[in-house]
């Protein structure tokens, strides 16, 4: 088995003097989805921002051989850390374009990247043909795509998720998971916050958080009863 893409052990952290995680610890291997489970309040998104290094947090994190944990979120991100937050943090006034300029990696050589912005605009068709309308115009479809595509232009090795088919149609819902069977494919650890029973479909393993700390780690299918009743 391969060495995980991205480590996470003994995560602690939190809100001020409000601690949400206490020891949680977790893998995610290249071409890899795992989902991400708990009921509201567990620390799900917490978790992703504690990855991120958008809240404190103490423990140690490591991507590819990097040690994150001592890093503030810029660098997380150069060394290939991808975040996609529940709000979609689009900036409203700036266009389409401006928006997915921000995403891409500074002096990083087109030649070598794969996911440049004629790269994106092919996969996201919608994007294109909106390049100069202001961000806030967009549906809310349309948002989360903005969202995603400006992460994917960073060229992420693993992409944290939070929510990413909240408040869709079911079409969006639908071309949300292939897009991500797809970006698996091509070797992405992508780690996914998602309640949807899609996602329990794609998944290749479940970490399930409750009482602060991780509750199950394992394959879908093995998931125990026992604790979807308590803690889903």
């Amino acid at each position: 088995m391969s060495p995980p893409l991205l480590e996470a052990r003994d995560l602690q952290g939190g809100y001020g003097r409000l601690r949400v995680l206490r020891g949680v610890s977790l893998q995610v291997r290249a071409g890899e989805i795992v989902l991400l489970l708990g009921r509201n309040g567990s620390g799900r998104s917490t978790l992703l921002q504690i990855l991120m290094g958008l809240l404190p947090g103490t423990g140690s994190l490591w991507l590819a051989g990097h040690a994150l944990h001592t890093l503030p979120s810029h660098r997380r991100a150069r060394l290939g850390l991808g975040y996609v937050p529940e709000q979609r943090d689009i900036f409203p006034g700036l266009s389409v374009r401006q928006n997915l300029a921000l995403g891409a990696k500074p002096g990083a050589d087109p030649s070598l990247t794969p996911w440049t912005e004629a790269h994106v605009l092919v996969r996201f068709p919608a994007l294109a043909a909106r390049l100069h309308t202001a961000a806030h115009h967009l549906s809310g479809g349309e948002q989360q795509m903005l969202a995603l595509a400006r992460t994917l232009l960073g060229n992420p090795r693993l992409l944290l998720l939070d929510e990413p088919t909240q408040g869709l149609a079911p079409q969006r819902v639908a071309e949300t998971a292939e897009l991500l069977t797809q970006l698996r494919a091509t070797g992405l650890g992508i780690l996914l916050v998602e309640q949807r029973p899609w996602a329990l479909d794609l998944a290749d393993r479940v970490v399930v958080l409750g009482d602060q700390q991780v509750q199950f780690s394992g394959a879908p299918a093995c998931l125990p009863s026992a604790v979807s009743d308590a803690w889903l």
